[in-house]
């Protein structure tokens, strides 16, 4: 058999990576199929490899507990039509600030994440008040500098504090302490069977109405409701199109081969422009 692939963001060392390697194992485990992990720069490239064949499998974050959805993933779905989602994790988070400096009172520039410093911010405003926050395309980008500046930090993991053997200034910085991400599997759809073999209880999918006119989403919305149907999440994203023009993106609990989902999603055809079912899926929670 040959390896999967599984796309995450990288360098080494993300939260993503983390995410991707438990499902690394899990695949091993449940289904006897072994895995090699490819990181890359951006989430949107993760997951364009999936679309292009270059990974079979994409690991990548959907969703925070504190600072809400990550729009980059998506966009990506919306726009990349052969995708669907395969399985959720949900991933415990809790941040480190990584630095050669020698006290606090030092660090005049913190790297990381633009999710990872929102999730810090008001430690960030406490402890570092003064400091230049610089975003980054991940967790992991800025590591590399800060053994050659000392005078910067980042905010990480403390498994990334391990691999790049770098100090741990503080430990347990997020404002939240019970603060998770939940990432989403993503393959191909044509792919789907072999890596899925159990029943599923979340489904996800996105639509546009055709105008925006009152009750435009009001109607797509009692589809469900009056089938009695839960909807976990429902978010806005811009279709880009025009401005106030949006997409509905909605997180289910339900299979889609259930006959009141089955009932539900052929009704919403009628209140819809476009519709797009990402998958129905299972979520399994990682522990530390």
């Amino acid at each position: 058999m040959n390896l999967a692939m599984i796309a995450h963001l990288g360098p080494p060392g993300t939260y993503s990576e983390q995410a991707a390697f438990f499902y690394l194992n899990w695949l091993q485990k449940n289904q006897g199929i072994e895995a090699n992990l490819s990181p890359y720069a951006t989430i949107a490239q993760s997951l364009q490899a999936v679309a292009t064949g270059a990974s079979q499998l994409a690991v990548v974050p959907v969703e925070n507990s504190i600072e809400g959805s990550v729009s980059m993933t998506l966009d990506q779905l919306w726009q990349l039509d052969s995708l669907k989602i395969k399985l959720a994790l949900i991933l415990p988070i809790s941040h480190t600030l990584i630095s050669c400096a020698t006290s606090l009172e030092s660090i005049q520039t913190v790297y990381s994440h633009p999710q990872a410093l929102a999730q810090c911010q008001r430690w960030l405003a406490q402890c570092l008040p003064n400091v230049n926050l610089i975003p980054t395309n991940s967790t992991t980008e800025a590591l590399e500098r800060i053994k050659q500046e000392i005078t910067t930090a980042t905010i990480s993991s403390s498994r990334a504090a391990q691999l790049y053997n770098l100090p741990i200034l503080a430990s347990g910085i997020n404002d939240y302490p019970e603060n998770c991400t939940r990432f989403w599997v993503v393959s191909q759809a044509e792919s789907d069977a072999d890596y899925q073999t159990f029943s599923t209880s979340h489904t996800s999918l996105a639509f546009s109405v055709p105008a925006n006119i009152p009750g435009a989403l009001v109607k797509a919305l009692q589809v469900f409701a009056q089938l009695d149907i839960n909807l976990s999440r429902i978010e806005s994203r811009p279709t880009k199109r025009s401005l106030g023009e949006y997409l509905f993106f909605i997180d289910i609990e339900a299979n889609s081969d259930t006959a009141s989902m089955q009932a539900a999603l052929a009704e919403l055809n009628n209140y819809t422009e476009i519709l797009k079912i990402f998958g129905s899926y299972n979520v399994l929670p990682i522990s530390h």
